[in-house]
Formats: structure tokens, C-alpha cells, sequence
């Protein structure tokens, strides 16, 4: 690393420093306030560090002070809330563990699992009700799993939903073309089968793939805990803390759940990464399944009318069979959002329709110049 970029990532380590003792200063959850003061001491320590480093090549270089941005931050603060510090804390803490990572790599080292451990500290601290401050909070990460239960009701839902509307809107735009049954059937068993299969593969890709991204942080993680474990015991007093122990809780939890491997672990696993090992992102042959299924039956509703009628009486029991099986989807998705069944039902009937109508008009007009 180059001169100047020691020096502006001194300064950052400065402002991060002052930030933190700045919050610390104004807690009145002692816990909370220790907790805020050993990230500032971790983060003094840091500078101090780079300040050795930048002495080497400048002699005369002195530890800076919090920079002009830093204390204009807390002004901020004072007025509208400290939501905005804590908010740019979380960003710094990001981007200094994907520096280290990249370093690391760049380097031939392997990353420890230690990187983001700062980043989960000050997100513990921010989730903690007791935190004194106003204004908004940043956004909570979202979790990185999905139990089982919820991959296969997702992808069920929008598989049916995804089943119906597409093969309704391929079926409509080719009766809009006024060709034969047959070839309405085929098209729509084609559009079936395809959608399946695609739909099942893209839901196994996804959920396997956060699996494996699981998989991955457990792994080295456990790489660490092995190499390191004092460390990782500290790292896991302050969570506890910024979770609202004190500093005495927090040090006996760690100290018992230490004292067996595998609730060491566990607890390494569930406090650090956030994730069930049980579960590890959820079943993605299940969600597959489910994607697969439902798609087939979603878009089986507007294709079955073509089996026993032909002409128009097919085409109206169709979309009669659609709106009634969009509503359907529509209520289900309240199950995922929370929002109203008439709302969410409607909402879907008309999306769809609107869907339909595009593609049969654009068959219309096909079919017309064809003719």
C-alpha cells in the first residue's frame, strides 16, 4: 500500500475511533457504553498501527485528529439523530473487512473468518433497544437462511403463480391467432414443460447455492475457532455484551459454552454467522420440487378448457378459470407479505388479465396478417 493510502487509512481509523467514544460518551446502558469504548480502543490500536507503518517512509508524520467530516458528523447527530453515524459506522466496518479479505487473498493467506466480526458487533449493538439513539436506524441485515418450510411455500406460491400467468398469456396469444385446439395444446403443454423444468432448476441453483455459501463461512470459521479460540471467545463476550448482557453475563456464557466444542461451535455458528445449522439455507431439492410442481399446475388452469371445448366457450372458460386461480395465488401471497386477501387477490386477477390481453391482441394481429 502506497504512502497516501496509509495516511487517508489512518485518518479513517481516527474518525471511526472518535465516532465510537463520541456515541459511547452519550450512553446511559453502561454495558452498551463499554462495549461502544472497546471499539474505539480497537480501532486506536489500528491506528497506532498504521502510524508505525507510515513512519518508516515519514519520520515527521504525526497522529492525526478527527477530521473536520467526522465532527461535522456528530453536529449531524446531535440534531436529527445518531441513526446517520451508526448507519456510516456499519458501511466503514463493511468495507474495511472486504479490504482485509482482498488483501489476504492477494497475499496467497487464506481469510480467517474473523473480518466481519466488528461489522456483527456494531449490528448487535444497533439491534439493541437500549441504544440511545434517535432518528433512523439503518436497515437489519436480512437473515441468510430460509428455513425449509419457507423455500418450499415461496417457491410454490410464485411457481403457481409464474406457471399460470405465463402459460395463460402464451395460450391466449395463440387462440388469439384463431388456430386449431391442437396446436393451442401443444404450444401450452410446451410452455408447461419448459417452465417447469426452468423454474425447478433456477429454485435448486438459488437455495443450493446459499448452502454452499453457508457451508463455506461455517468452514472457516471453524478454521479460526481451532487456531484461535481465545480470540474467538473475546469476540464472542462482546456480542454478548452488545446484545445487553453485561460484562460479567457475557464472560461466563462464554466461558461455559467454551467449555464443550461443539456448544462452542454451535454458538459460533449462531451469534457470528446467523445461521441454523439444521436447516443451512433449507432443502433446495424441496424447493425444486415445489417450484416444479406448482408451476405444472399453475399452468395447467387456462390449458385444460382447450381438452373439452374449442373456439370461444374454451377460450372464456379459460380466463374465467385464470381469474379465479389468480385470485387464488393472490390470497396465498398474504402469506409472505401480510397484506390484505382482497388487495393482494384483486391485485393479482388484474395484473394477469392485463397480461393475457396484451398476448391475445398481439395473436389477433399476427393472425390477421398471417391470414
Amino acid at each position: 500500500m502506497d504512502l497516501t493510502k496509509l495516511k487517508q487509512q489512518l485518518q479513517t481509523e481516527v474518525d471511526t475511533s472518535f465516532l465510537y467514544a463520541s456515541i459511547a460518551g452519550i450512553q446511559t446502558d453502561q454495558n452498551l457504553k463499554r462495549v461502544l469504548e472497546s471499539l474505539s480502543d480497537i480501532e486506536k490500536n489500528h491506528a497506532n498501527h498504521l502510524l508505525q507503518k507510515i513512519l518508516i517512509s515519514d519520520p515527521n508524520w504525526q497522529m492525526p485528529d478527527a477530521s473536520s467530516r467526522a465532527r461535522f458528523q456528530l453536529r449531524l447527530g446531535k440534531i436529527f439523530g445518531y441513526g446517520s453515524i451508526i448507519s456510516n459506522l456499519s458501511g466503514i466496518e463493511k468495507q474495511f473487512a472486504q479490504n482485509s479479505i482482498q488483501n489476504k487473498l492477494k497475499q496467497g493467506e487464506k481469510p480467517t473468518g474473523f473480518e466481519h466480526n466488528h461489522l456483527n458487533i456494531i449490528e448487535a449493538v444497533n439491534n439493541n433497544a437500549a441504544l440511545n439513539v434517535s432518528g433512523g436506524f439503518f436497515s437489519k441485515f436480512e437473515s441468510r437462511h430460509k428455513s425449509v418450510g419457507g423455500n418450499a411455500l415461496r417457491a410454490a406460491v410464485l411457481g403457481a403463480n409464474d406457471g399460470l400467468v405465463s402459460n395463460m398469456s402464451l395460450v391466449m396469444g395463440v387462440a388469439g391467432a384463431a388456430v386449431s385446439n391442437n396446436t393451442i395444446l401443444l404450444t401450452g403443454v410446451a410452455g408447461l414443460l419448459a417452465g417447469s423444468i426452468s423454474m425447478a432448476m433456477g429454485e435448486w441453483l438459488s437455495v443450493q447455492s446459499s448452502r454452499e455459501l453457508n457451508q463455506r463461512q461455517i468452514d472457516l470459521e471453524m478454521e479460526e475457532l481451532d487456531a484461535s479460540p481465545e480470540e474467538e471467545k473475546k469476540e464472542l463476550v462482546l456480542l454478548y455484551q452488545a446484545k445487553g448482557m453485561n460484562g460479567e453475563e457475557a464472560r461466563k456464557l462464554a466461558e461455559k459454552v467454551f467449555e464443550n466444542p461443539e456448544t462452542a461451535k454451535e454458538a459460533i455458528i449462531k451469534e457470528e454467522l446467523g445461521i441454523d445449522q439444521e436447516e443451512l439455507g433449507g432443502s433446495a431439492w424441496e424447493a425444486a420440487i415445489a417450484s416444479f410442481i406448482l408451476f405444472a399446475i399453475g399452468a395447467i388452469i387456462p390449458l385444460y378448457p382447450f381438452l373439452v371445448w374449442d373456439g370461444n366457450h374454451a377460450i372464456y372458460l379459460s380466463l374465467g378459470s385464470s381469474v379465479i386461480g389468480l385470485f387464488a395465488i393472490g390470497a396465498a401471497i398474504t402469506l409472505l407479505t401480510g397484506k390484505g386477501v382482497w388487495f393482494s387477490g384483486l391485485r393479482q386477477v388484474i395484473f394477469g388479465l392485463a397480461a393475457a390481453a396484451v398476448t391475445y391482441g398481439i395473436g389477433s394481429l399476427i393472425g390477421v396478417q398471417l391470414a
